[in-house]
């Protein structure tokens, strides 16, 4: 149940929170200076922008069209429709796509399209989840949306390449939330403890605790409100709970400097209380960011998989980016396993993007199964240490020339300085290798990568005995 459920409703139908609505009811935005992030899509002259705006307020305002909102929640999506709604004076219907069928769908079109033939509102009809909606139910809304008979506004968490139909999504303007930011979060969070639609100033936030709301929240506003709402709530009721501290415990007053007498302090004990979930002591700009992903590496680089998941769960559970966590696979798949596993680096690589695609909570079962892969792996540094011995005889100026046979040829001249003469196509040769010398004179016979004998290059060792024992040959 979305949570305008909790709140009544004006004569347009538009949500009306009432002093016993869910706090992040009554904080939801009702101007666009309200709105924490998403300013790519508010900017001046946007769309979205002039969709929102009164009409009138600016020159050139768009008719109605209808929009889809793709992002993760928590983000603001119900509140863009909201505000499309209430600024523009139109009529407000909304549908949850988990609970309406086809009916509802037109029962709601035929009655936007008597009011618009009546001189009556226009109606903006929100649809919740629209990716839940069957292909038939999406058809339903094809013709309202091409005659404007309503300003359709969808909400997806999911990918509407895939979950929205074709015909709906071209009539439509597709438009892409970004996840909030932990300064967004806190910023409303913030304004939810002095706000007098919110807890107006009934409690002090300590420090501590509002980093820990923070991290729980993961970026989702609704849940940083919902968090904030049961802890301030505890705090209220019993407002000498935080004074009995444990080990890295905030006592009342502790981390919150502006604390005034008498007035309750919600502690990081009182958070951690209220919603069951312990803080992880993990600073995301510290020390304990830099030694937890160190362990981690080495976790992996060790093999051992339980170590490794076990601060895979600590990163997840204090919010670390997990964009930052795939990324430091990827490196692991190249520095650590390298060639003993050559799909380890497929595994992250294709991790990392997944994550991008999915995002968290459902992000923490790739980043795992990677991590598994990784850490279970056989393990080898050969090309990791091969491209730094390279590199370090390029810096110290052992390059040498290009051997004259394989320089470019072709080009007009080229012949007559004898570049690509004797040269040797390797596919004339045996086993598609021509015996030759490649490197420059000065590093003739140098190695650089030496394969071990794990894995799939223990392969590749009995081929490079062989491929080098050719290319030592004269070819006479």
């Amino acid at each position: 149940m979305d949570l305008f459920d909790a709140a009544t409703t004006d004569s347009r139908g538009t949500p009306r929170s009432g002093p016993a609505s869910p706090l992040a009811v009554r904080m939801r935005p009702v101007s666009l200076d309200e709105i924490a992030g998403q300013q790519h899509l508010l900017e001046p002259g946007s769309p979205l922008r002039r969709l929102i705006e009164p009409a009138g307020s600016g020159a050139g305002r768009a008719a109605p069209s209808s929009v889809i909102l793709w992002g993760p929640p928590g983000t603001g999506k119900t509140t863009l429709a909201y505000l499309v709604a209430t600024a523009s004076g139109r009529r407000f219907v909304e549908l949850s796509a988990v609970t309406a069928g086809v009916k509802d769908v037109r029962q709601v079109i035929e009655d936007a399209r008597r009011r618009l033939a009546t001189g009556g509102d226009e109606t903006v009809l929100f649809i919740d989840e629209v990716h839940r909606f069957s292909k038939s139910q999406q058809d339903a809304l094809l013709p309202s949306v091409e005659n404007r008979w309503v300003t359709l506004v969808a909400a997806t968490t999911e990918n509407p390449s895939f979950s929205v139909n074709s015909p709906l999504l071209s009539r439509s303007l597709l438009l892409t939330l970004q996840p909030l930011t932990s300064e967004h979060v806190r910023e409303l969070v913030r304004r939810a403890v002095a706000d007098p639609r919110g807890l107006d100033g009934s409690v002090t936030l300590a420090d501590e605790a509002e980093e820990h709301l923070v991290r729980l929240a993961g970026g989702d506003a609704r849940k940083a409100l919902t968090i904030l709402e049961a802890a301030a709530g505890a705090a209220l009721s019993d407002p000498v709970a935080d004074q009995a501290t444990g080990p890295g415990d905030t006592g009342p007053g502790e981390g919150a400097d502006d604390g005034a007498p008498g007035i309750p302090v919600v502690g990081l004990a009182t958070v951690e209380r209220a919603v069951d979930v312990a803080a992880v002591r993990y600073d995301r700009d510290g020390d304990q960011h830099y030694d937890v992903i160190s362990a981690f590496i080495k976790s992996i680089r060790g093999s051992d998989v339980d170590a490794a998941l076990h601060y895979l769960a600590r990163m997840v559970a204090a919010g670390e980016d997990p964009r930052f966590i795939a990324r430091r696979l990827v490196i692991s798949a190249a520095e650590d396993v390298g060639l003993a596993d050559p799909s380890a680096l497929q595994t992250a690589v294709a991790a990392a993007q997944a994550v991008q695609l999915i995002g968290m909570p459902e992000g923490r079962i790739v980043l795992a199964e990677a991590v598994v892969h990784l850490a279970t792996a056989p393990k080898s540094n050969a090309a990791y240490l091969g491209i730094d011995a390279a590199l370090a005889d390029v810096r110290a100026g052992r390059v040498g020339t290009v051997p004259m046979h394989l320089r470019d040829a072709h080009y007009a001249g080229a012949d007559r300085l004898g570049h690509g003469k004797e040269y040797r196509y390797a596919h004339d040769w045996p086993h598609a290798v021509a015996p030759q010398q490649y490197l420059p004179d000065e590093l003739d016979g140098r190695r650089y990568y030496t394969p071990s004998d794990r894995g799939f290059e223990r392969q590749v060792t009995e081929r490079l005995q062989r491929i080098r024992a050719i290319l030592a040959e004269d070819g006479a």
